[in-house]
């Protein structure tokens, strides 16, 4: 029998006290810019279309560096690609700073600040897997919630610290918090061999050729393809986020119920992760994670009902905390059935079509509301976000059962996953 393991196993590990620590840090430092930076260009240009601009500078980049960088962290060192990405970022955010500095420049210096975060973001998750061994899963919640707690946190500290030392001093600020993370992943991880991309025959291959075989293996791999499109349909749960306001007009609330009800699927999705490893036997997981995607809808679609508030924040939070459990036992599961060598592009591709995914999603569900009534709107994207989750279920049963991934808790023999590392060694 498997023994349970918590949260504060992990932080025991020296490796994943360090890139944890180092990730709050640089969530926190996002969260700061886009605060900072919305409030700088609003404050110079009067324009609330420019500061919403800046603003989505901040995050739909995020889609093309997926794709055109990620390739970088099974390329080279995934901790160089780290420390090298936060710093420059540091750099970047000091230089925003600057009194004076056109809008222009601010927005461009947004772009590639976000450009970077997509091969730190990749060669972090690819790392993970190589510092945790078995304890992914438990690595992924933990990393699930502070996340949540932290964008949330970043948010409220940035308008207080706007308010405090302004905008430049609030990007200097941020700015430390990218170096600081920088030197916990330099000091605080190990050394290690570069990825080594290869072609079929063993031979080193081009930046090019990598990218375009990396795609082609992810597309030929049927369980891979069903897990990617089983956390892409998390777009159509997040819509009663985006349709909070509306919905709360709908029934008659205020301000403050709009507010909870945006952060129940936020809340839902903290609880789900914790109660997932929590008391989901590991075993079950990867079996379970495709019917657990099909029930996400379920508490939807009462919506279309017009619940009141109370029932509506119960609803929304139970589907947010299944899908808290879903997209963690997904991810999950695709890093363990993705080789070493391919993990950072896979990473990054597949994030890169979530964020896309959930924009078309949430841009489709406002226009739906707007034609019928947000209530209806959140209950057929609820409804076609499960139909979707029944045919990908399916479809990962089947690959499933054809080959189980010799990472996986349901392989045949001992279990293969590397022993999680002790802490750090010396630095190289």
């Amino acid at each position: 029998m498997q023994r349970r393991v918590g949260f504060l196993s992990l932080l025991r590990i020296g490796e994943f006290r360090a890139v944890w620590a180092a990730e709050c840090g640089s969530v926190v430092g996002d969260q700061l810019v886009r605060v900072a930076v919305s409030v700088l260009v609003f404050a110079r240009t009067g324009s609330a279309a420019a500061a919403t601009v800046t603003y989505a500078l901040t995050m739909v980049p995020s889609v093309l560096g997926g794709v055109l960088l990620s390739w970088t962290a099974d390329r080279y060192r995934r901790r160089t690609i780290m420390v090298a990405a936060d710093a420059v970022r540091a750099v970047l955010v000091a230089v925003m700073a600057v009194p004076g500095l056109p809008v222009a420049v601010v927005a461009a210096l947004v772009v590639a600040i976000v450009l970077l975060r997509a091969p730190h973001t990749a060669a972090q998750g690819a790392l993970l897997p190589q510092i945790l061994g078995e304890r992914y899963e438990l690595g992924l919640a933990l990393r699930q919630i502070t996340n949540q707690l932290a964008q949330v946190g970043g948010f409220g500290l940035g308008g207080i610290v706007v308010a405090l030392v302004a905008p430049t001093g609030t990007l200097l600020i941020a700015a430390v918090l990218f170096a600081v993370s920088a030197l916990l992943v330099r000091f605080g991880t190990a050394p290690r061999e570069r990825p080594l991309a290869t072609g079929d025959g063993g031979e080193p291959v081009s930046a090019r050729a990598q990218v375009i075989n990396g795609m082609r293996a992810l597309m030929r791999d049927r369980a891979r393809r069903a897990l990617v499109v089983m956390a892409l349909v998390v777009g159509c749960y997040i819509v009663p986020e985006a349709l909070a306001v509306p919905y709360t007009a709908q029934i008659g609330a205020g301000a403050t119920e709009a507010g909870l009800l945006m952060a129940a699927g936020p809340l839902g999705s903290m609880l789900g992760a914790w109660a997932f490893v929590r008391f989901m036997p590991l075993a079950s997981r990867d079996r379970l994670v495709g019917v657990i995607a099909v029930l996400t809808g379920v508490p939807l679609l009462p919506t279309i009902a017009v619940p009141s508030f109370p029932a509506a924040f119960v609803l929304w939070t139970v589907s947010g905390a299944l899908a808290g459990a879903y997209v963690l036992q997904s991810q999950a599961s695709f890093v363990r059935r993705t080789p070493d060598a391919e993990r950072g592009q896979a990473l990054g591709l597949a994030g890169s079509a979530m964020i896309a995914t959930q924009g078309l999603a949430v841009v489709g569900g406002g226009a739906l509301a707007d034609g019928t009534s947000p209530a209806t709107a959140i209950a057929a994207a609820a409804g076609f976000g499960l139909l979707v989750s029944a045919a990908t279920a399916v479809s990962w049963a089947r690959a499933r059962g054809r080959h189980t991934a010799p990472n996986s808790p349901d392989a045949e023999g001992p279990y293969s996953a590397p022993p999680p590392s002790t802490g750090p060694h010396p630095p190289g």
